[in-house]
């Protein structure tokens, strides 16, 4: 073709024309064949699995097989370089350097990939409970990444990777002793990372480090938490690790928070109910049902033991507080800021205490903001304390300095009546 021949002796006489246009077209090689590998031979691949059956299977692997997909237009960078007419051999040597870093790159990263497909399935069968290997995986992973950067490092430059361990091992000393905080503020990062286990956005609470409130941060050396009184902490990395905490994050995505609180009840107003004020309490329509069943059934108990001729001292009766607490359940349950269904709800009493017998209401708001929650709660605890006396019960509270100067007040009074003169 004389006019191609024509053409390139033009060129010729353009030596850096000649080696810009050969660069271009490498790039354009190796876009080409970049497209060929990842959109044309990855799906015939997945083709020829889906018609064996083996799709879902391979299906963990595809994120590897595309990053192993990388390695091809890379190979022909490297191989290419060397025929592109006039580039000088320094700068060949540094473009085949860095293609073969970019290689070992990827196939590192591939293998970590493999890795975390490895996990995955490993943490769907029933013994990764009991014996989990995503610590052994993260541990072969730190191996491999630092493997990887010494090979990198090593090709870059055009060293030996032991002349490369040999330093590494004589300054390991003076590193580990210069940039301590720096390494374990490294591997909390990845620690943190790699587990999830703090995330901008969470709210956590660790008193030991003066730190309630929203990571606002994340960076190497320090967490940044924007305190609920807008105060800012700044926590070490490290500390994360080697310190408990709390984070609230698993209870901000349910969608409820816990309501714990208890009433004293002043024990010496628990009593039995007579049959009026049993009758009474019928108007209550929350606990219609429990009072009705309640009935019929110490009817069933009693009517045996008085058949028995048994002392009436053996009959069962109903008390004010276990239909206090009949009630309670039932008001919750029906409340529509408490979840009554998919999460705990409790009414229990504890261990008795010099200050009462603590009935403690256990349930989640519907809602995790700060402000509704404390209002829900308040608004419950209102309600209960105030509907107390219709079943009999007094709350129990210290006597104040009022309450003595009233009784003190009571007995001069009595003392000085004329009754008290007789």
């Amino acid at each position: 073709m004389p006019a191609l021949d024509t053409l390139r002796a033009r060129i010729a006489d353009y030596p850096m024309l000649e080696t810009a246009i050969g660069l271009i077209l490498l790039v354009l090689a190796a876009v080409l064949i970049d497209w060929l590998v990842r959109h044309v031979l990855l799906r015939i691949g997945q083709k020829v699995l889906k018609t064996v059956g083996l799709d879902d299977e391979a299906e963990p692997m595809a994120p590897v097989a595309h990053r192993l997909a990388r390695i091809a237009p890379a190979m022909v960078i490297y191989n290419g370089v060397i025929v592109i007419p006039n580039l000088a051999p320094d700068a060949a040597t540094v473009i085949q350097n860095v293609a073969s870093a970019f290689i070992i790159l990827t196939v590192v990263l591939a293998v970590a990939g493999g890795l975390d497909v490895v996990n995955s399935a490993y943490s769907r069968r029933a013994e990764s409970v009991n014996r989990p290997i995503k610590g052994y995986i993260q541990v072969v992973k730190i191996v491999l990444y630092a493997i990887a950067a010494i090979l990198v490092i090593a090709t870059l430059i055009e060293r030996s990777p032991l002349l490369l361990l040999s330093g590494l091992g004589a300054m390991a000393a003076v590193l580990m002793l210069v940039f301590k905080d720096t390494i374990l503020s490294l591997v909390a990062s990845v620690q943190l990372t790699s587990n999830d286990m703090v995330r901008i956005g969470d709210w956590i609470e660790a008193p030991q480090m003066n730190a309630d409130g929203d990571v606002i941060d994340m960076a190497l050396h320090t967490v940044t938490v924007q305190n609920f009184d807008k105060t800012i902490t700044h926590i070490p990395t490290w500390k994360l690790v080697s310190e408990s905490y709390k984070n609230w994050r698993g209870m901000s995505e349910s969608g409820g928070r816990r309501i714990k609180r208890s009433l004293l009840i002043d024990q010496n107003s628990v009593r039995f109910l007579t049959d009026d004020e049993r009758q009474a309490l019928c108007r209550f329509a929350l606990i219609d049902d429990y009072l009705g069943e309640k009935r019929a059934e110490l009817e069933d108990w009693n009517g045996k033991l008085i058949e028995a001729g048994r002392d009436p001292v053996n009959t069962r009766r109903v008390t004010n507080i276990g239909t206090f607490r009949a009630y309670v359940r039932s008001y919750l349950g029906n409340h529509p800021r408490v979840h009554a269904h998919g999460m705990t709800l409790l009414v229990r009493q504890l261990d008795p205490t010099p200050e009462g017998l603590p009935l403690e209401i256990y349930c989640f708001a519907t809602t995790t903001n700060w402000a509704e929650y404390e209002g829900i709660q308040a608004d419950i605890f209102d309600h209960l304390i105030a509907i107390l006396p219709e079943f009999g019960l007094r709350l129990f509270q210290q006597p104040s300095g009022l309450d003595l100067s009233g009784a003190l007040a009571g007995r001069e009074r009595d003392q000085a009546s004329p009754s008290s003169l007789k």
